[in-house]
């Protein structure tokens, strides 16, 4: 009669180890799957059928939308990196920014894909610890400037040997948002991990750390016995 129960706690155990093996497989495949399948929908009826005739396999061939859209994009980068490209970005800027509402909603998509895709501009490159919200709690963050313009100007005891620092505070688990907050250098401890395992960090709520054996390894469970 025992070993009925010691078999259940068998097959649960496997189980278990079934889907913590399979569920991230299946859960990237279906995330890929899903993105493919929202580019292939918004793309290909947007083809003539001069170009892509309606009986075309391609319109039915999943990705083709996605390369279609990779290869307009890169199409569309090597015209506006001549001179006349750079013209029509500059004459399509002043259009836009005479529309009343059309010019707002514009600029603020425009400013934030070139903050993001913008190759020249800064990135986050360090993660730290920050006292928030409240003194003797700390949560983990982003560096992303040194403050600079009215910030500075309007915040009293600005030291240029502590400087005041922009930081991106993430939620969990969904790093995506947060909060911009502003604190002294002096206010921030700075973390060996990558910006990466740090995100990791955040989207498992505490339940995985960067392997302190190998940091460009995989992260490791919070309770592996090689963490401290």
């Amino acid at each position: 009669m025992k070993k009925m129960p010691e078999k259940h706690g068998h097959v649960r155990r496997l189980f278990v180890t079934g889907i913590t093996v399979g569920a991230p497989v299946a859960v990237t495949l279906w995330l890929v799957w899903a993105v493919i399948e929202a580019i292939d929908r918004r793309v290909i009826p947007l083809i003539p059928a001069g170009i892509l005739p309606t009986d075309s396999i391609l319109r039915v061939v999943p990705g083709a939308g996605v390369v279609i859209f990779f290869l307009t994009a890169v199409i569309l980068g090597i015209i506006t990196r001549g001179f006349i490209g750079r013209a029509m970005v500059r004459l399509g800027d002043r259009f836009f920014d005479r529309l009343p509402v059309v010019r707002t909603i514009y600029s603020s998509v425009k400013q934030i894909v070139d903050t993001v895709f913008g190759q020249d501009n800064p990135k986050f490159e360090t993660a730290c610890l920050v006292e928030y919200p409240r003194r003797g709690t700390w949560s983990l963050g982003f560096i992303s400037t040194k403050a600079r313009g009215e910030i500075t100007a309007k915040l009293p005891g600005t030291d240029q040997n502590d400087p005041l620092l922009s930081l991106f505070v993430p939620t969990t688990p969904n790093p995506t948002s947060g909060f911009l907050l502003f604190a002294r250098q002096s206010e921030v401890i700075i973390l060996d991990m990558g910006v990466d395992d740090a995100a990791k960090l955040v989207i498992s709520a505490g339940l995985v750390y960067p392997n302190p054996e190998s940091p460009k390894g995989s992260v490791i469970s919070a309770s592996d016995p090689r963490l401290n």
